[in-house]
């Protein structure tokens, strides 16, 4: 009954708070962390080939379209060429249907999962992508500093902006007991375990109408549960055995609500920031909640800090996996591996992280 008790204090702070399931804080980083932002550039362009991959039923898509060919056409520059996504297609054939047509540019228009599609596709690539964030969480555009809420000076950014060079990451999820894996590129923060079971059951019409506060719902459902023995290898060393409730992989850590989830995250560093959480109970996650509010310093012996350019999780039974807040199937084991450098993005003029 006490702990019935506690789980309800802490939906209740976690409400208040907006920080739901993401809730961590730095710990103690196991290197020496350098400070490696790039100044941003300007693309030199005069004139510049526009391609959009729009997610076209996104509730601001054709303000954003009507914004986008209004600037195009200011500028003097050719039509910019739109390629729809579909319920059948995310945007891979979009965008590279979009490199084909030669692009200098080419803007992702919709939700974090178009966002991670234009991005496999131009990655390795000198095809700058631009942000235009119409979804929920908008991850990527939060940490680059845009405004969400902006449509306007997002569609400026993405056409006028400065630009810079960023770190991808990509995990590769595979299930032994079906047989299937699949590999996805992801930019912010992807997870294993109840990380990823609460994006997996956040309530789709709830979404919608209260947007990101959705998943604190949820989270707040799935507090209650047991540890899952896992096996974690940082870079190919030897493997650790743990029991943990999530396991997540950090490329960047701002989170909507202004959370810096891990604030030592750093876009561009050629690293992953890797937090492995094991609370027992609820007093568990509400010393993790309590570290995140007042800032504390302090260890924490339910939470881990690594840091790291390859990360592999084996576990007995298979887990949920997430790649920027959208599920990614279940797996027994899974491999992350941060490509540094791999993705020119455009930014505000003389954008810089701190």
């Amino acid at each position: 009954m006490r702990d019935w008790l506690l789980y309800l204090i802490i939906a209740g702070v976690l409400a208040f708070a907006v920080s739901s399931w993401w809730g961590v804080r730095r710990l103690k980083a196991k290197h020496t962390r350098s400070a490696v932002w790039e100044q941003t550039h300007s693309p030199g362009l005069g004139q510049q080939k526009v391609a959009v991959v729009m997610n076209p039923i996104k509730t601001k898509s054709a303000e954003a379209r009507g914004l986008i060919e209004s600037a195009c056409a200011s500028a003097g520059w050719e039509p910019p060429r739109f390629f729809d996504t579909t319920a059948e297609d995310a945007g891979f054939s979009q965008a590279r249907a979009a490199v084909e047509y030669g692009a200098d540019v080419v803007l992702a228009g919709g939700g974090d999962g178009t966002v991670r599609v234009v991005a496999e596709i131009l990655a390795g690539t000198d095809i700058a992508m631009g942000l235009i964030p119409l979804g929920t969480g908008n991850l990527l555009a939060r940490n680059i500093d845009l405004d969400v809420n902006d449509v306007h000076g997002s569609v400026q950014a993405a056409l006028f902006g400065h630009q810079r060079f960023i770190d991808t990451a990509r995990m590769r999820v595979e299930n032994s007991r079906t047989g299937r894996s699949s590999e996805h590129t992801f930019l912010v923060i992807a997870g294993i375990g109840m990380d990823a079971e609460i994006v997996g059951d956040t309530n789709d019409g709830l979404k919608k109408a209260v947007g990101w506060l959705a998943y604190t719902e949820a989270g707040v459902r799935h507090l209650p549960g047991r540890r899952k023995k896992v096996s974690v290898a940082l870079d190919d060393q030897p493997e650790q055995s743990r029991k943990i409730r999530s396991v997540l992989f950090a490329n960047c850590g701002l989170i909507p609500g202004g959370i810096d989830f891990i604030p030592q995250a750093m876009i561009d560093d050629g690293m992953l920031d890797v937090v492995v959480m094991s609370p027992r109970s609820a007093i568990g996650w509400l010393a993790m909640y309590t570290k995140i509010v007042l800032k504390h310093n302090r260890n924490l012996p339910v939470m881990s800090y690594y840091r790291s350019g390859k990360v592999t999780i084996r576990c007995a039974e298979p887990m949920a996996t997430q790649v920027d807040g959208d599920p990614s199937g279940e797996a027994t084991k899974v491999t992350v591996q941060v490509a540094p450098g791999s993705l020119l993005v455009r930014v505000r003029n003389g954008t810089e992280e701190d």
